[in-house]
């Protein structure tokens, strides 16, 4: 048995995940405990008192482990300690514990599908004969022509180049991410009993559940054979059926291991990083014995368009029908463009993003936000020097990769790094003129969309109208959405480029001025029928 310690958390439910808001904590970039310009586990406890009053229920921190860097993170070295940049196992135990005294919950992420090229299994693996064991654990193959110069099959990395690299020896190893992230063999017993480990090692530490990194991979078909070409190799574009890297059916053998884990510890969950478009296929992830909770990024990946958002609601609730899973709802996270920039950006941005937050968190189900979502943080523009992710060198500076949406959070002050570290330079470069912006200059304007985030999450934990796991769609004016929870709450989403009359009902909440008795395009309104 594992020791099970009981912390103050606010609900004693087991499924407290179900309807929970969510904050993405990009650790780099959420806040700077020690002044070295990068952020760390003592900046994300500093900023306790900020993210309980804000109203959130839980924290997902990404990778804090032990790591060379080369995908700041998701390259782990020692999936079981903490990277000296990021602090140590001791002020990770004060963060949870503080965390969970504050009512907070605490998720971590988990990165099965890779290793990094410096854990001492690859190490092992590069020093040890083709076919031996500790190959094994990885997916060593011959090359393919007369003396083997080429790579076993035509898989291409999701960072760009191919999905192999060459070995001294002559064989080559996969990676369907960059060369410095491996991947691992899960048909080796090993591999899963090491991440069941992992896993162990983390729950009896007593965090509340994993975000699992790429959670549809992991499995990889019998011979590894060719597949499709395809134009554009992207992790977040539509890989359909013929792309044999992702969503083999073998991977849920994974996820039923996974899930055993989580269910000798009362309470635990875990949400998946899974890109697959069809709705059916992704509720597999969803079945009894797999995963509690899947990221649905069609909300992430919607226009700003009645018919795009409508569609997004719609086959986020159909995907999880058939299942007792609740939807998972994503505007922006660290892979993306923020949604601030996606909407128009500037004004128009934070306008559009405000309705839109509204329009999440009227929704049944889960929430995730993004570090900077409720300060309407735009991406930022950087200079070519400053860039740092691996899709900027891997695409031969082609794609900027994802950094403009990983710029530090800015919390006080009119200058970089406005707070963030009391250090002025920042792993990535904060832009001149975002004083208004930080959340000490949000918090005293009621105007500010921090404040409309603050109403909103009291709102949702506090309003029997959020009760009910279902919407019903209603009627509206042309260019418009309105959907009813069960519980009373009414949505009202206005993109007609004109305003329309409030309907009947008491207002709850708007994300911009609704006195006049009419709700200005670009608009959302929570309203108690």
């Amino acid at each position: 048995m594992h020791p099970h310690p009981t912390f103050s958390v606010p609900s004693t439910a087991s499924d407290w995940w179900r309807d929970a808001v969510f904050y993405q904590i990009y650790i780099r970039s959420f806040a700077d405990g020690n002044g070295d310009g990068v952020g760390d586990l003592a900046g994300i406890r500093s900023r306790l008192p900020y993210l309980a009053e804000l109203g959130v229920d839980a924290l997902w921190i990404t990778p804090f482990y032990p790591s060379p860097m080369a995908d700041h993170g998701y390259d782990v070295a020692d999936p079981r300690d903490v990277e000296p940049v990021f602090g140590d196992l001791a002020e990770f135990d004060a963060l949870l514990a503080e965390a969970h005294e504050r009512g907070l919950r605490v998720t971590v992420d988990l990165v099965p599908n890779h290793s990094s090229h410096q854990h001492a299994w690859f190490q092992e693996a590069l020093a040890a004969e083709p076919g031996s064991p500790a190959r094994a654990r990885y997916l060593f193959r011959d090359g393919r022509g007369p003396d083997g110069s080429e790579p076993p099959n035509n898989w291409p990395s999701v960072f760009g180049g191919p999905a192999w690299t060459r070995v001294s020896d002559g064989q080559w190893y996969l990676h369907i991410f960059a060369p410095e992230q491996p991947d691992l063999n899960f048909a080796d017993p090993e591999v899963v009993a090491d991440l069941e480990k992992t896993m162990r090692f983390w729950l009896d530490r007593g965090v509340d559940g994993f975000r699992i990194d790429v959670a549809h991979g992991m499995a990889k078909p019998d011979g590894l054979p060719d597949m499709v070409p395809m134009e554009d190799t992207g992790l977040l574009d539509d890989h359909g059926p013929g792309d044999l890297r992702f969503d083999q059916d073998g991977v849920h053998e994974v996820h039923r291991r996974i899930r055993a884990v989580i269910d000798e510890y009362p309470g635990r969950m875990a949400v998946g990083e899974v890109w697959v478009s069809d709705d059916k296929r992704l509720a597999r992830y969803l079945r009894e014995d797999e995963l509690q909770l899947a990221f649905n990024f069609k909300l992430l990946t919607a226009e700003w368009t009645t018919d795009d958002l409508r569609d997004a609601v719609t086959h986020s609730l159909d995907a999880v029908a058939g299942t007792s899973a609740p939807a998972c709802w994503v505007l922006s996270n660290h892979d993306r463009p923020r949604h601030v920039t996606r909407y128009g950006g500037g004004e128009l941005g934070t306008r559009r993003a405000k309705a839109a937050a509204l329009l999440q968190l009227a929704l049944p189900g889960a929430a995730y936000l993004y570090n900077g979502d409720e300060l309407g943080m735009p991406d930022v523009l950087l200079p070519d020097e400053a860039l740092q992710d691996p899709v900027w060198e891997r695409s031969g500076h082609t794609e900027r990769g994802r950094d403009a949406c990983r710029v530090p959070m800015p919390w006080s002050g009119t200058e970089a790094s406005y707070g963030f570290s009391s250090h002025r330079e920042t792993w990535l470069p904060m832009p001149d003129g975002w004083a208004p912006l930080t959340a000490e200059a949000q918090a005293a304007d009621p105007a500010s969309i921090q404040s409309l985030y603050r109403r909103a999450l009291a709102l949702r934990a506090s309003s029997p109208a959020f009760s009910g796991t279902s919407l019903a769609w209603l009627p509206a004016p042309e260019g418009c959405l309105a959907f009813r929870r069960p519980g009373g709450l009414v949505c009202l989403l206005n993109l007609s480029g004109h305003a329309v009359p409030l309907p009947e009902g008491s207002v709850l909440l708007a994300s911009a001025d609704v006195g006049d008795g009419s709700l200005p395009d670009d608009t959302a309104v929570w309203l108690q029928a």
